[in-house]
């Protein structure tokens, strides 16, 4: 017999077990537990890489070549990387990509080291890390469709990836500018390259049943073609993609410029850098628990549009701000959007 005070007990209970759906299945479980680690690891090291360029060079143009050197490739190569994925084993795809990954964190860490470490040597492997990525994101994002049995848990396991990658965004940056503060940049490579044997780990441990690569008699720019063709003439992709692609243009290179901030606007240290990009974490992590606590899409056509204008708001506020507490804020509510 249940009595409304069972009732209203079991109802957060069942709302959080829907939100953590997807983590019924094995190999989700490992990808997500390793993944959580991983980033973590990565979001430190995207904090003391620009800083430490920073630190070098004081030049806030070098900054900006430096995050452009990482994201070009990427740019040029993730619908061809999304092709060749399609074609080939994404689990193999997946463990290679980590693999170079940890080779790129590592390196970075011994040049810093060895004291012998130069803004040419960050460009270059910031490339590095351009290229795998052209590749790793594409494999790691359609991998999910294999690690979950049920379609209908599909949206939750997308939503929760992001719910990790914005966790990691959310504690990486608050370790970093510790780390940066009491011990130094080369720290934080070396703990991101190390934190990839986690992530190297949980992949091994999957029980993996090898998806069937169907024979494609259509070269790879014809599927490209067909790609885009499909993408640009689908009226809804289409919109969400130009979206993306205006927010990662105008609104996203915030990151880039988050040192100068911190440091000349805010006059503060590595830090104040550190908890601000743990502000813009926190409000990304509250949206993408909200998404996964959603069952449906219903209602995200106009959800999408609202959040790119409170993203673009709290920047503009941001970029008013001279007070720590205020700016803090106002990242929440920009990672929020």
């Amino acid at each position: 017999m249940h009595t409304p005070g069972n009732n209203y007990l079991s109802r957060p209970l069942n709302g959080l077990k829907n939100t953590f759906r997807s983590l019924q299945y094995r190999n989700y479980r490992l990808f997500f537990g390793g993944q959580s680690i991983s980033l973590t690891g990565t979001w430190i090291q995207r904090i003391a890489m620009p800083w430490l360029v920073y630190h070098l060079t004081g030049s806030v143009v070098l900054l900006g070549v430096v995050g452009f050197a990482g994201q070009i490739p990427t740019f040029l190569l993730a619908s061809y990387a999304g092709v060749i994925t399609d074609r080939r084993n994404r689990y193999h795809i997946l463990i290679a990509t980590q693999v170079l990954a940890m080779l790129q964190a590592l390196t970075l860490a011994l040049l810093y080291f060895l004291g012998i470490i130069e803004v040419w040597h960050i460009l270059a492997l910031s490339v590095m890390l351009g290229l795998i990525n052209a590749f790793d994101v594409p494999a790691r994002q359609s991998f999910v469709i294999e690690m979950v049995e049920k379609k209908k848990d599909l949206g939750n396991a997308i939503a929760l990836n992001s719910s990790m990658v914005n966790g990691a965004r959310l504690i990486g940056p608050s370790v970093a500018g510790v780390l940066i503060a009491t011990t130094g940049e080369g720290v934080c490579f070396l703990i991101n390259g190390l934190s990839y044997l986690v992530v190297i780990a949980s992949l091994i441990g999957m029980k993996v049943t090898p998806r069937v690569i169907a024979k494609k008699s259509t070269r790879v720019m014809q599927e490209l073609k067909e790609g885009f063709h499909y993408t640009f003439g689908f009226a809804p992709i289409k919109s969400i993609i130009l979206l993306l692609a205006l927010v990662s243009l105008m609104g996203m290179p915030y990151n880039v410029l988050m040192p100068v901030f911190a440091k000349e606007v805010l006059h503060g240290d590595s830090h104040t850098f550190g908890f601000l990009m743990g502000a813009t974490g926190l409000g990304a992590i509250t949206g993408a628990m909200y998404l996964a606590s959603r069952k449906s899409v219903d209602g995200l056509e106009r959800l999408i549009p609202a959040a790119a204008a409170v993203f673009g708001l709290g920047l503009i506020a941001f970029s008013q701000s001279r007070l720590f507490w205020l700016s803090m804020i106002l990242m929440v509510l920009t990672g929020l959007g």
